[in-house]
């Protein structure tokens, strides 16, 4: 029976290959870059290292990693840490491609580089944020509502005030997906669509 799971360290790679196959707007994005570990190094692994206790996983009937949930109870205080310790100790790893037109994996790295706590304009009203991620295999079953209701769960057990999230503006049926949880659309950039809620 597929099952929702507190995230191991073991789970660190399957997060990895979750990340950079999800990150094309939900789809396979592997192709879009030089080194697909990237994309794992932004947006999964610095969480599961500094907030193992709020990482889930869904694990497959087989013993698979196949879908995750991680997340920040402070924004701030993880901006500030990404970028002073986790993106120092990972830049070297990702050379930019001198390209004339930046890749997107430049620009990912330019991204990550930007990260600093007081950038995000909705952390202090909403000062949690999550990265939800499941293979086409784990999605359609209820697997993501109940990842977010654990988290939502274990945030307001610590008396935070809400969480914020962004998105590509393209993934319509996640957008769908995040009001249906009770979340509500911020305001936003061309970019990247924001949501909230609040927990008080």
């Amino acid at each position: 029976m597929t099952k929702i799971r507190p995230y191991r360290d073991a789970d660190r790679d399957a997060l990895y290959d979750i990340c950079v196959r999800t990150a094309d707007a939900g789809r396979d994005a592997t192709a879009l870059f030089a080194d697909p570990r990237l994309c794992g190094d932004v947006f999964a692994a610095p969480y599961v290292v500094r907030h193992p206790d709020l990482s889930w996983v869904v694990e497959s009937t087989d013993g698979r990693t196949v879908g995750y949930i991680v997340a920040t109870d402070d924004t701030d205080a993880f901006e500030q840490w990404f970028r002073d310790e986790w993106w120092p100790s990972k830049q070297g790893e990702y050379p930019l491609s001198g390209a004339a037109e930046p890749t997107r994996q430049d620009g990912t790295i330019g991204y990550a580089s930007r990260r600093a706590p007081g950038t995000e304009k909705h952390a202090d009203a909403y000062p949690a944020h999550l990265h939800i991620d499941l293979l086409p295999e784990a999605q359609g079953q209820g697997l993501g509502r109940r990842l977010i209701e654990t988290l939502f769960a274990e945030l307001r057990r610590r008396g935070v005030r809400g969480l914020h999230l962004g998105m590509n503006p393209t993934n319509a049926a996640a957008g769908a997906f995040y009001e249906r949880l009770g979340m509500h659309r911020l305001e936003s950039s061309p970019e990247t669509v924001m949501y909230g809620v609040r927990f008080e």
